[in-house]
């Protein structure tokens, strides 16, 4: 029978959907694993909400997936259905057709992918075809939406509700326009109501959105939009809404301040389960900063749950905590009590002190003269990967600095590495008579040198690299990542040991701060032009 097939056989076949190769990193499709990790965590909550209830016995809830691609959540929905139901509707293709009609619901990102979602689920990319495993449809589509929509192009040449570039985008019928239905509209309730009927009140809305635009942004740089996935899917006010997103959001990320501020502000979340592992919850899908998942529960008010894994276990048991507690969701809960260590001395941060990018005015990609040979005022230029010389009243930005005591890092530090451990590069002492290209910030300026090496002697410390790697989730190092770390005085060489004391910290916080950050090496600051290239 093409239903026992199709629903019951899978465990004795190789599953189609762990071979398939992703769209792109901004489309990525979901592991069948890690979606029922997601429906577990959906079934458990509603059991807990419902005095025991099991969520895949109940005839009356709906589903959907406003972003589906393989079709994995709504097949991994069904398959639970299939069994949950079948006391109440023995007859297995009553059971089947009564789910597909009435209870799964979703709505394809492109033309391909809700084919690919209809074969997951109908077995058939359509829904009235030959090999359909229900004949309730008298359409292709049936509750697998899909048709293609076009961008709302402001003066600008942005798209009002996704902010795609219309240069990009706006390339004629026979490609994709990646202008997602579910975020394309001003009232939610009624473009769903258009698609799927009036009477349409979803219980469970789950998926794993676009990541960002695909308009020839690239990684980090690029607009994020699956916040914008997660904003219409709390206004349609479900019971659940369910997503897999990049961790990114929790503490930094283009355009994200406000998505930020609003999740954690929302006392409806309800848990957080956090991949920060690169591969880790999408294995062969770079991802920086890693995955989570979270569900929001419209009836909760109150703390939310967190839990990290890392190499397939959790870090800790379940912690319920306030998440609005910093401006941040610190993700480990054993770094919450270092960070409220430090926070109630009320010291001034070094985010204050760190300067802005480009903080003598001159991009990366500038390169002074190889020596000073013809200049009539140089100042020694650390470039991109080499030292440069430039002449200084080609300096307008912050020129008082260049006869101080300076100490560079570079904003951009990472590896490719699925574990990242040193956070910040090795700082540089800049002395009078020095500058540098936006491939460094000035961490800090000083007027003697004995400041400047005690200075970069505290950025050294795994303690202060601890800090920042708590608001550093990306390569990215800007000088918002540094808003944890205290600006202490330089009256003293500051060691680990020492701010470990200086803080009050216990035997196992020091164990777990050295457990995520590794020393650096004994090397003094300034380097060589060659020792500069092997350090970016």
């Amino acid at each position: 029978m093409n239903i026992e097939k199709g629903f019951t056989l899978r465990g004795r076949n190789p599953d189609v959907l762990t071979c398939i190769a992703n769209l792109s990193n901004d489309e990525v499709f979901t592991p069948p694993e890690f979606a029922n990790r997601m429906l577990d965590n959906v079934a458990a909550t509603w059991a807990a909400d419902h005095d025991g209830a099991d969520i895949w016995t109940d005839r009356a809830v709906k589903f959907l997936d406003p972003c589906t691609k393989s079709g994995v959540f709504l097949r991994e929905i069904t398959k639970r259905l299939i069994l949950g139901l079948e006391s109440q509707i023995p007859n297995l293709q009553e059971r089947v057709d009564h789910i597909l009609t009435r209870q799964v619901f979703g709505i394809g990102t492109t033309q391909l992918t809700s084919l690919m979602a209809r074969r997951s689920v109908y077995c058939s990319k359509f829904a009235n075809g030959e090999h359909s495993v229900t004949r309730r449809f008298n359409n292709e589509v049936g509750n697998i939406w899909f048709e293609r929509t076009e961008h709302t192009w402001n003066a600008q040449g942005k798209c009002k509700f996704c902010g795609a570039s219309k240069a990009t985008l706006d390339r004629g019928e026979d490609r994709e326009t990646h202008a997602y239905a579910f975020i394309h509209t001003n009232n939610i309730k009624t473009r769903i109501a258009e698609l799927f009927g009036a009477d349409m009140q979803f219980d469970v809305i789950i998926g794993n959105p676009p990541y960002q635009m695909d308009d020839g942004g690239h990684g980090t740089s690029a607009a994020p939009i699956y916040h914008l996935f997660v904003e219409k899917a709390i206004q349609m006010d479900p019971r659940y809404a369910v997503f897999v997103t990049p961790s990114r959001w929790m503490s930094a990320g283009k355009g994200l301040d406000k998505f930020r501020e609003r999740m954690l502000s929302d006392k409806r979340m309800r848990s957080i389960v956090d991949f920060p592992k690169l591969y880790e919850g999408f294995p062969g899908v770079k991802i920086r900063g890693g995955i989570s998942y979270f569900l929001w529960d419209r009836e909760h008010r109150g703390k939310c749950e967190i839990q990290t894994f890392w190499d397939g276990e959790p870090t800790g048991p379940v912690v319920s905590r306030d998440i609005d507690v910093f401006d941040i969701l610190v993700r480990r809960n054993e770094a919450v009590p270092i960070v409220e260590k430090v926070r109630i001395k009320h010291e001034p941060t070094l985010d204050k002190r760190v300067s802005s990018r480009k903080p003598f005015g001159l991009p990366t990609n500038f390169k002074g003269k190889p020596s000073p040979t013809g200049l009539k005022d140089p100042v020694k230029l650390y470039e991109n990967q080499r030292l440069g010389y430039i002449e200084r009243q080609v300096i307008t930005v912050n020129p008082d600095w260049i006869d101080k005591w300076k100490v560079l890092i570079t904003r951009v530090q990472g590896t490719s590495a699925a574990i990242e451990t040193k956070f910040l590069s090795k700082p540089i002492i800049a002395g009078p008579g020095m500058a540098s290209t936006e491939t460094y910030l000035v961490a800090g300026h000083f007027d003697t040198e004995e400041e400047a090496n005690r200075y970069a002697q505290y950025l050294r410390t795994r303690f202060v690299r601890f800090l920042v790697s708590l608001r550093k989730p990306t390569q990215d190092a800007a000088r918002g990542v540094y808003a944890f770390v205290p600006d202490i005085p330089l009256d003293r060489d500051w060691t680990d040991a020492a701010l470990y004391q200086r803080y009050g910290l216990t035997s196992e916080e020091i164990a777990f701060i050295e457990a995520q950050v590794a020393p650096h090496d004994k090397e003094l600051f300034d380097p060589t032009e060659d020792e500069i290239a092997a350090d970016e």
